[in-house]
């Protein structure tokens, strides 16, 4: 057996265990629809307390908490906004929401971080410390970002899914912008390698260990974060979403899935924003390995870049594998594509978008080499002692 027809017999058994045997991820299945939970008119509503930390978010934050108090839930809800020590003004922004809504939002000026702590968790740790604090603490907490818009009956249906299944974590993977070119070409495929590290179908079940959330849109029962230390338990995580699903899968069932209902507000207009937000996390999620890196670099490669170029210059039989393997991509990423509303003709080009995210990861490791790990909103948030 020839090297080539090695690497493309390689390739194309990836593809064909990724189709058949990784939770059905490729299908996009696991989705907020109307019709998969019961939403019960005459049931009492427990009370939620949504958590949303923001830092230099005076653009978004408006929009964002506009939402949440638009949404028609039945039971007490209320916001609590903390700002994570922002230079933009939007600390000012958000008080003007609150002292138009009234005793609905509370706004809080984070305090300053302390040493082993990423700002985003310090500043979810203060708002959860302010509803645990309330005289009728919450039953569950909407953990959201400043960036995030909900329909009107986004909250309520979440509600209802986590009930209905004794979730103690219930996710919302937002629906990200996807207009600009850089988005179309970039986006949808994020969703798809996320869906393929994380199967949301395994997500949900009890049995497997895999556990992923998406940090946009968490509503989690206080008690359950209680039992599982805290947000202290994941204070120094990068990958904050993923890292509470992990603590909170060990307390309870958890559930993720795509929504139509909850959407993010942040653009994407160029692939160096595409690229810094990947950056950011990217090496964390190898946990800072230079031998994970480069296991993932040839994982990409025989699984991404093999297929089009044995199809483009190997003889037969290794032709036929490259063709094979990237035809099985290509059906594999239309469920995504759909879901975007994109056309089909995306597929075929996946293995140039993995070549990108590729190198956004390799990025990655160099900024955290750099001492620029982490990097978000102005600040380097990866632990030193990680470098």
């Amino acid at each position: 057996m020839t090297v080539a027809l090695g690497i493309a017999a390689l390739g194309l058994a990836s593809w064909i265990y990724l189709l058949a045997a990784r939770g059905g991820f490729w299908f996009a299945g696991e989705r907020d629809d109307e019709q998969r939970v019961p939403v019960d008119a005459g049931a009492v509503w427990p009370s939620v307390v949504a958590v949303v930390p923001a830092r230099n978010e005076a653009d978004l934050v408006a929009q964002s908490i506009g939402s949440l108090l638009g949404q028609h839930y039945p039971g007490a809800f209320s916001v609590v906004l903390v700002d994570d020590q922002s230079e933009d003004g939007t600390f000012a922004v958000a008080r003007h929401i609150g002292s138009a809504a009234g005793r609905d939002v509370v706004v809080l000026r984070g305090a300053p971080r302390p040493p082993g702590w990423t700002g985003k968790v310090w500043a979810m740790q203060q708002g959860i410390a302010h509803a645990a604090a309330m005289p009728d603490p919450p039953h569950y907490l909407l953990l959201t970002d400043a960036d995030i818009s909900y329909s009107p009956d986004a909250l309520r249906h979440l509600v209802a899914r986590a009930r209905s299944g004794g979730l103690v974590l219930t996710s919302l993977m937002a629906k990200l912008n996807c207009a600009s070119l850089a988005e179309r070409a970039l986006i949808p495929a994020f969703i798809f390698f996320f869906q393929m590290l994380y199967p949301f179908a395994w997500v949900g079940r009890t049995s497997k260990r895999t556990a992923a959330a998406a940090g946009g849109c968490m509503l989690v029962e206080r008690r359950a974060l209680e039992r599982a230390g805290g947000m202290a338990a994941i204070r120094d995580a990068l990958i904050d979403d993923c890292a509470l699903a992990a603590v909170l899968k060990a307390e309870g069932p958890i559930w993720l899935g795509l929504t139509e209902r909850v959407v993010s507000l942040r653009p994407y207009p160029r692939v160096d924003d595409i690229r810094r937000m990947v950056s950011r996390s990217a090496y964390a999620q190898l946990r800072y390995s230079p031998l994970m890196l480069a296991g993932t670099v040839a994982g990409l490669a025989l699984t991404f870049l093999a297929a089009p170029l044995l199809a483009i210059f190997a003889g037969y039989p290794s032709w036929g594998f490259g063709v094979a393997a990237w035809g099985l991509m290509t059906i594999a990423f239309q469920p995504t594509l759909r879901f975007y509303r994109l056309s089909p003709l995306w597929g075929p080009v996946l293995p140039l978008i993995a070549a990108a995210y590729l190198a956004f990861t390799v990025d990655s490791a160099y900024q955290h080499w750099r001492g620029r790990g982490g990097m978000w909103k102005g600040r380097a948030q990866a632990q030193p002692e990680k470098r």
